[in-house]
């Protein structure tokens, strides 16, 4: 193991031990060195790479202190690795993403606020029945990101964030080359709304199911 993943380790067993606690100062670098068997060098890479990944903060002048270790926060990471994807992992985003949503559509099923169903139901509205596949695609996002906020898991919400991302190009290739692209996402929208007004769960997971999988399966015919 290299140096430094070793002092990673350690501040990581520290952490989960409960000896260190989300919002807890860390000792000074040469007490916390000599406590840990490190080199200043690697506590000082060590938590160089921890504060990147969110687990520690470094704040100038300050000290260094344990974040909140909120999921939310910890997933952030997520995202930026998931913008080096290649082109050709598209369909495994699509496939993770027709395992989740719809579980987290079916969750909040029982949750979603009135307030909140007539706020997607004014948004589809609003997109009118020809938008342009720019508009759909932003509206797609946001549709479904209000859903899974919705559910109230909020490690759910954060990983179906990250993983939307790769997804909105396939999307908008989509919409330009497949003739009822448009009609067909609309008529799945309103599908999934209609589930949630009638809180009918199972319904809702299905059109979910539909609305991923029917991406998906034109993304695998076409390449």
């Amino acid at each position: 193991m290299a140096v430094t993943d070793e002092a990673i380790e350690k501040i990581k067993g520290m952490i989960v031990s409960g000896a260190l606690r989300p919002g807890d100062r860390l000792p000074k670098e040469s007490e916390l060195a000599a406590e840990l068997g490190l080199s200043r060098n690697s506590l000082r890479e060590a938590v160089r790479a921890l504060s990147l990944i969110r687990i520690l903060d470094v704040r100038q002048g300050d000290g260094t202190y344990v974040t909140s270790l909120d999921p939310q926060l910890l997933l952030e990471a997520l995202s930026f690795v998931v913008d080096f994807h290649r082109d050709d992992t598209v369909l495994e985003f699509l496939a993770v993403r027709r395992i989740l949503e719809p579980a987290a559509t079916a969750l909040a099923c029982t949750r979603i606020s009135d307030a909140e169903l007539d706020r997607l139901q004014a948004q589809l509205d609003e997109l009118g029945q020809e938008p342009s596949v720019e508009e759909l695609v932003a509206c797609d996002l946001e549709f479904h990101r209000g859903i899974v906020q919705s559910s109230g898991n909020s490690v759910l919400c954060s990983l179906l964030d990250g993983l939307s991302g790769p997804t909105t190009r396939a999307r908008v290739w989509r919409g330009l080359t497949q003739e009822d692209a448009v009609s067909r996402t609309l008529h799945e929208h309103r599908a999934i709304l209609a589930a949630l007004r009638d809180r009918d769960a199972e319904a809702a997971r299905s059109w979910a199911t539909v609305h991923i999988a029917s991406v998906e399966q034109w993304l695998r015919s076409t390449l």
